[in-house]
């Protein structure tokens, strides 16, 4: 069958839908009733759902849940955490009473700059080009002015504008590097119109100007787009306590969690995993507040590498007695714009914080991404990872082999002493 269809975009939901069982379902009836099932009932709600993106045909849900016992700079929050792994949020939760008992987390917002670049191309004298874009440089920021006015009056804007020479990476390749501070908005529309502008300026000058004065001489504009690499935009979040606070009442070792996070930072296998531990921490903070998931993860990641090895983000040590925990990230997000009050779970998120300006989220979210890197720490150098894991994994186990709710009761009940595998829980209900 040939599923190639032109004008897709053009049909309403119903009809896209239709099209998509016909043609990829075989018309059957079970598939369409799992997009119907997962619509919104209430009209006004969905309609907003489906103009977030295009092609909507049903929504797809992930768990919103909640920790609480966060005790950051001295205050309480409870934080929203949307995420689809088991024991992520009871390892967070575990983490934040824990260290709430022993000061909580201590934060701080220690850059919020972010970057865009202008890509082109100039196959001329570079002491030409550079003459040049001195020359405009000031006429490019003052043609900027409808756009940057109001951000500025909100204490943000541009911080520098600068051309660099890229010659040494590839042949005739230079940027126009700008940064730009955009206080409680992402600042990713902001940020690319701004860009767009500064080509468009440029243009006009080197028109105007007759820059280009020789027949082979050519400058070609590439591109114009934010990067979400913000190695200015960072955030650190750390625990402390005396070493026999730590150790008291539970099997850690401080040595053992040391070196764990010690081998973190020069073995990469070892770096990912570890890392994608804080990620559990972070994306979930990050989802649930509405923000761009991929834009944080890219941005930390490229962090990680900064020092030409993917390593460990987080740091332990011991220094006159007191272990010490520490995370500093970058992280670019906003609290307004986007779908932070158009979302209603989102808007409700951020009510639940206290509705946060950026600097603050900022830090929820670090706090966030070292309480799951301590729990999972923890974990692998004391019981293990897979205990408490497959533990929390068990409803997922007895819902996939369609247990009712006295065989989940049971089993849950069973399982507090027994080990957990998909092969052990089916024969516990076969026997049932």
């Amino acid at each position: 069958m040939n599923n190639f269809v032109n004008g897709f975009s053009k049909k309403n939901k119903l009809e896209k839908i239709d099209w998509i069982i016909n043609n990829h379902f075989h018309n059957n009836k079970k598939a369409k009733k799992i997009l119907f099932k997962y619509l919104n009932d209430d009209a006004s709600i969905q309609s907003l759902h489906d103009e977030f993106i295009e092609n909507t045909i049903s929504n797809f849900y992930l768990p919103f849940a909640v920790a609480p016992n966060f005790l950051i700079n001295g205050k309480y929050y409870t934080i929203p955490m949307a995420i689809e792994e088991s024991s992520v949020v009871a390892a967070a939760c575990n983490a934040a009473k824990f260290w709430s008992n022993l000061g909580g987390f201590k934060t701080k917002v220690l850059g919020v700059e972010k970057i865009g670049q202008v890509h082109f191309f100039y196959n001329g004298s570079p002491v030409k080009l550079k003459a040049f874009f001195k020359e405009i440089r000031k006429n490019i920021i003052k043609g900027l002015k409808s756009i940057t006015s109001n951000m500025e009056k909100r204490g943000g804007g541009i911080n520098s504008l600068e051309l660099v020479d890229m010659n040494n990476k590839i042949d005739s390749y230079y940027q126009i590097f700008v940064k730009f501070t955009t206080i409680d908005s992402m600042g990713a529309n902001f940020i690319n119109t701004c860009l767009e502008k500064i080509t468009e300026i440029f243009k006009s000058y080197i028109e105007e100007k007759q820059f280009l004065d020789k027949t082979d001489e050519k400058i070609d504009f590439i591109m114009s787009i934010l990067s979400n690499y913000t190695p200015n935009c960072l955030v650190k979040s750390s625990v402390e306590c005396k070493v026999e606070d730590l150790e008291k009442n539970n099997e850690l070792k401080v040595d053992n969690f040391i070196n764990a996070v010690k081998i973190s930072k020069i073995d990469t296998f070892r770096a990912v995993t570890h890392n994608k531990g804080i990620m559990n921490g972070i994306d979930s903070v990050v989802i649930a507040t509405g923000n761009d998931f991929r834009s944080v993860e890219a941005g930390i990641h490229a962090y990680a590498s900064r020092n030409g090895i993917y390593s460990g983000l987080s740091n332990a040590y011991i220094k006159k007695g007191f272990f010490n925990f520490e995370l500093t990230i970058p992280i670019s997000i906003g609290t307004v714009g986007g779908l932070t009050k158009l979302h209603p779970l989102v808007n409700w998120a951020h009510n639940l914080l206290g509705n946060p300006n950026a600097e603050t989220l900022m830090q929820i979210i670090a706090a966030a991404g070292l309480a799951q890197n301590f729990a999972a720490i923890k974990s692998l150098v004391t019981t293990g990872i897979q205990k408490g894991h497959m533990k929390m994994h068990l409803l997922n186990i007895l819902n996939q082999l369609g247990a009712n709710q006295i065989e989940k009761n049971d089993a849950i009940e069973y399982f507090k002493k027994k080990y957990v595998s998909h092969k052990n829980v089916r024969e516990f209900l076969n026997k049932k």
